[in-house]
């Protein structure tokens, strides 16, 4: 039978320095990563310290709604 919440979910990290900058998001657009987390574990949002391409060092991706 079917469980009707999983516990992983696909949560969206993006960036939060190039948000916070305000970077146009028709030129190069905003680094996003795709991961799963644990909805029990961890119920609050998701911040991982991720490489980010546009601003080319490692900044803190913040989860996003879908």
């Amino acid at each position: 039978m079917a469980k009707g919440k999983d516990a992983r979910v696909t949560v969206i990290l993006e960036c939060t320095s190039c948000v916070r900058n305000d970077v146009n998001k028709g030129s190069m657009g905003i680094s996003r990563y795709i991961t799963q987390k644990n909805r029990h574990n961890t119920p609050s949002r998701l911040e991982l310290i991720k490489f980010c391409p546009r601003c080319y060092k490692h900044t803190i991706h913040g989860e996003i709604k879908k």
